[in-house]
């Protein structure tokens, strides 16, 4: 049985399909496993509480208290294919209240999940496109600071349509303790790529934070990469999956800001809904439009149930509560803690971490590791421990002379208590061996 290419491209070993691989076969595993590779949200018990809260009041009338099926029967239809017209005003009426966008139902979509909306995004504004002159050109997506989400790699339908900048890397303090960096963005290179001033760039995109490593782009560089977006009249797409306002896992001085030229996608995944694949694109109505289109023919609708949960919580804005009073905090807490154990388990060794500034990772950098971090994660692998290795956030660059590249880890600060001390255990049992063994030779 033979397939086109376009099946070709999407049954190759990728690095996210390797990722879910493993989170599969670890939660089918009768060994344990400590689970530092996965994005799965933390169970959070209040935030468990207010969902099945949530989801048990969705047959009940709020004034009678009595059964009420309309929600359920919501479910029972499709929506059309802009998706759940009751969340999307409730979305309305939330970030013009906290933002004064002036939002109308027009600019908002829904999807399955965000993964479903940058397959749509980058195909919209990444390939091959005809210019002025009736000519084929072929336009990649512009990653201004990588490494970034791994998830991005493989979602092109044809080719991999990536252009992307290497980071400045700046040895900072946090809180006071040495052993952190923090990647900035390059803007001269940025500015002087040839793809972009030869026309070849569709879009901008970055994640703020930024998975895979929790670094937050600055509200200057935020405004310095709208500023080119309006320039080359060209989208910024901005991915909040773990940003403003829900979950809101971000810690330092950031805003959120829209225009007609902006596009923004959240998720409801990161608050705890990572199963009701429900992704949020916020833009002008004529990229709402298009995706709107791209739902009918790819899912026919959006799916509702994500929406039904998600719609009283916008509206009353518990969900901000939530994020704010209970996601937020747990996170930091993580941070602090796995902060603690990795300097207990590798402080004399080099060891830096890159500064905790949002998202529900840690990016580790082992600066001269004897091996690659591909061969790194095989070796936790075999004792139980599960993170990514970094050779798979850099689309859009040629790594194979760039040492960093195969230097640092994507950790999930996302697990219980135990399972991230007996993850960052094996870490440094395994890394020091490595580096001893090295020193020895």
């Amino acid at each position: 049985m033979k397939f086109s290419k376009f099946g070709q491209k999407f049954t190759q070993s990728t690095g996210i399909s390797q990722l879910m691989d493993d989170l599969g076969d670890a939660l089918k595993s009768d060994q344990p496993v400590n689970m530092l590779g996965g994005g799965n949200p933390a169970k959070i018990e209040a935030v468990n509480e207010l969902f099945l809260e949530t989801y048990k009041a969705l047959g009940v009338d709020n004034d009678t208290g009595e059964a009420n099926s309309s929600a359920i029967i919501s479910m029972a239809n499709y929506s059309n294919p802009q998706g759940d017209a009751g969340f999307i005003d409730a979305l309305v009426g939330f970030f013009n209240r906290h933002y004064d966008w002036n939002l109308t139902s027009e600019n908002i979509a829904l999807t399955n999940g965000s993964q479903n909306a940058f397959f749509y995004l980058f195909n919209l504004f990444g390939g091959a496109f005809t210019d002025e002159q009736n000519q084929s050109v072929d336009k990649s997506i512009l990653l201004p600071l990588t490494p970034e989400y791994i998830g991005y790699s493989d979602v092109h339908v044809e080719g991999q349509h990536f252009a992307a900048v290497l980071p400045h890397i700046d040895e900072v303090t946090h809180e006071g303790e040495e052993g952190f960096f923090k990647y900035r963005v390059d803007f001269e290179a940025l500015e002087n790529l040839p793809a972009l001033k030869e026309g070849r760039i569709g879009a901008i995109c970055c994640s703020r934070p930024t998975n895979p490593t929790g670094n937050v782009l600055t509200d200057d560089e935020m405004a310095h990469l709208a500023e080119i977006a309006k320039r080359y009249d060209i989208p910024l797409i901005i991915d909040n999956a773990y940003g403003m306002p829900f979950p809101n896992i971000i810690y330092s001085d950031a805003h959120l800001t829209w225009d007609n030229n902006t596009i923004l996608c959240f998720s409801l995944s990161k608050i705890g809904l990572p199963g009701m694949r429900t992704g949020i694109i916020v833009a002008d109505a004529k990229v709402i439009e298009a995706v709107s289109a791209m739902n009918a023919v790819v899912n026919l609708a959006p799916t509702r149930f994500g929406a039904a949960i998600a719609t009283p919580l916008v509206a009353n804005d518990r969900i901000k509560q939530l994020s704010d009073n209970e996601i937020k905090p747990f996170y930091q807490k993580q941070a602090k803690l796995a902060v603690k154990l990795l300097k207990d388990a590798l402080g004399d060794y080099p060891l830096m971490i890159h500064k905790p500034e949002g998202a529900i990772f840690f990016w580790l950098w082992f600066k001269d590791l004897p091996i690659s971090t591909l061969d790194l994660y095989e070796r936790l692998k075999e004792k139980g421990t599960l993170i990514v290795p970094s050779e798979y956030f850099f689309p859009g660059v040629d790594i194979s002379d760039y040492q960093h590249a195969h230097e640092c880890i994507r950790m999930s600060i996302a697990a219980d208590e135990q399972t991230l001390t007996d993850g960052i255990k094996v870490i440094g049992e395994v890394v020091r061996a490595l580096y001893d063994e090295a020193q020895s030779k």
